[in-house]
């Protein structure tokens, strides 16, 4: 893996290359180490670099060689346009969240935790078990390592509500993050020019998953409590949908919990209706001051089809997801989950398994519960300090980041602007919104790295604001 002092040499070497004819013999490692005073692991993984780039070539006992910075010949792909026909959909741009910044960006726009946040010593171990293990050769059972479909039903087991029957580990479906989940869900239970019923706001994904299947979104506005009961009840009658997209718990973007009453009037209403409840728990291990209650532990009808990730919490490497969905809906998203994936990489479930089995998964959760609770009020502090315009709807109980609400006619694209060229990075609240913007949010993420720039990330924010509004 690249450093921040090989990817500096990398960019002061390519400026020397480029002015270089092609042939030049570069330094010795030696007289690069002495120049840039590096050590020569961290040189040699800049040469290794832009060999990669095709920029230099090594010749064995002689030295590295400029080749030239390529110049590429124009192509014109128009006849794929012709053959290809207009898109049903707008492409999709990489999303503020997914996007990876200079080291010197405090980045608030990601969708993920911290390294620091991450048991890492974990993962690492349960990786090397894992090389060694026969998983590394084998191919798994389209629903899943039954070891790891066992974990994942007795986990929400635990949660179950006396005397109703608890999921088996033949309901669990194991699937490569919950993102593809999304789409074989969509796809069996709904289908391709049909309703369904979705929070507003609510994660970007999800919306981009249902555009992709060709699904009909309703939306339904949600509030600190949860969803609009009666919207709900009105929205599944005058369209006719049989399912209903949501995050009960710790929502994405803006951290609210359904209240008790929500919860059960949300279950009386998809019994009456004969509907589903597609449940994306995508935080369950990311509670602060409140634990994730999921709806999938209320009933056992199988009107609740539940989605647990373990990739943010875990590891970004580590994209394992757990379905549990009960008749024949549980059948019917096997079907499109093998047509789309196959099965999951074995040693990839292994590790999953290997890491949440561990006494010291437990330890790790309740630490992370105390640092992201530290995390998140810094972050409040410091808008409350330095952006007194922005309102904050609630302090969430539990999730990754903060809904902030801003003046409206706020420039929320120059607001981004504003703030990148004072490097720091937001993200505008549009894409949240499968339907038209309510207001104009940010949504801001506490987990991200540098937790001691949160109070100039407030500064940065609050100065570039009043530069947008002018």
């Amino acid at each position: 893996m690249i450093n921040s002092s090989s990817e500096n040499l990398v960019l002061i070497l390519r400026k020397w290359i480029s002015q270089a004819p092609a042939g030049t013999q570069l330094p010795s490692t030696r007289q690069l180490v002495a120049e840039h005073s590096l050590s020569p692991v961290t040189v040699q993984k800049a040469l290794r670099a832009l060999i990669a780039q095709g920029l230099i070539e090594s010749r064995p006992g002689i030295g590295t060689f400029v080749r030239g910075m390529p110049t590429a010949r124009p192509y014109d792909y128009g006849w794929q346009t012709a053959a290809l026909g207009t898109p049903r959909q707008k492409l999709p741009e990489v999303h503020p969240s997914q996007r990876t910044l200079p080291n010197d960006f405090i980045a608030l726009q990601s969708g993920y935790p911290d390294r620091e946040l991450l048991p890492e010593r974990l993962v690492k171990s349960a990786f090397a078990r894992a090389a060694r293990s026969e998983s590394v050769l084998q191919r798994t059972e389209a629903a899943g390592l039954p070891e790891l479909q066992s974990w994942f039903a007795a986990e929400l087991a635990e949660q179950m509500l006396p005397g109703l029957s608890s999921p088996s580990a033949r309901d669990v479906i194991i699937l490569p993050g919950s993102q593809s989940g999304l789409g074989s869900i969509f796809r069996a239970l709904v289908g391709e020019g049909h309703p369904m019923l979705i929070e507003s706001p609510t994660y970007w994904g999800a919306i981009l998953a249902a555009a992709q299947v060709g699904v009909t979104l309703i939306p339904i506005p949600a509030g600190p409590q949860g969803p609009d009961t009666r919207e709900l009840d009105r929205a599944f009658e005058r369209t006719g949908a049989r399912a209903f997209y949501a995050h009960p718990n710790f929502a994405n973007p803006t951290g609210a919990q359904w209240s008790p009453e929500v919860s059960e009037r949300v279950l009386e209403i998809l019994k009456a209706r004969g509907a589903f409840l597609v449940e994306d728990d995508w935080a369950k291990d990311f509670g602060i001051s409140s634990d994730s209650s999921p709806l999938a532990a209320r009933e056992d009808n199988g009107h609740v089809v539940y989605l647990r990730s373990l990739t943010k919490s875990v590891s970004p490497a580590v994209r394992v997801a757990g379905l549990i969905a009960r008749g024949p809906a549980r059948d019917r998203i096997l079907a499109d989950h093998q047509a789309q994936s196959m099965y999951v990489s074995g040693p990839l479930q292994a590790v999953a398994l290997d890491v949440v089995s561990q006494p010291a998964w437990r330890t790790h959760l309740r630490s992370l519960r105390q640092q992201l609770a530290g995390r998140r009020d810094l972050l409040i502090e410091s808008l409350a300090r330095h952006v007194p315009e922005a309102h904050l709807q609630l302090v969430p109980p539990g999730g990754l980041n903060l809904w902030v609400q801003l003046p409206d006619g706020t420039d929320l694209r120059r607001l981004e602007r504003e703030c990148e060229a004072r490097k720091l990075a937001i993200a505008p609240g549009a894409s949240w919104f499968p339907a038209e913007e309510s207001g104009q949010y940010l949504r801001l993420n506490y987990s991200g790295p540098n937790p001691g720039a949160f109070d100039q990330a407030g500064r940065i924010l609050g100065e570039a604001l009043r530069s947008a509004d002018r």
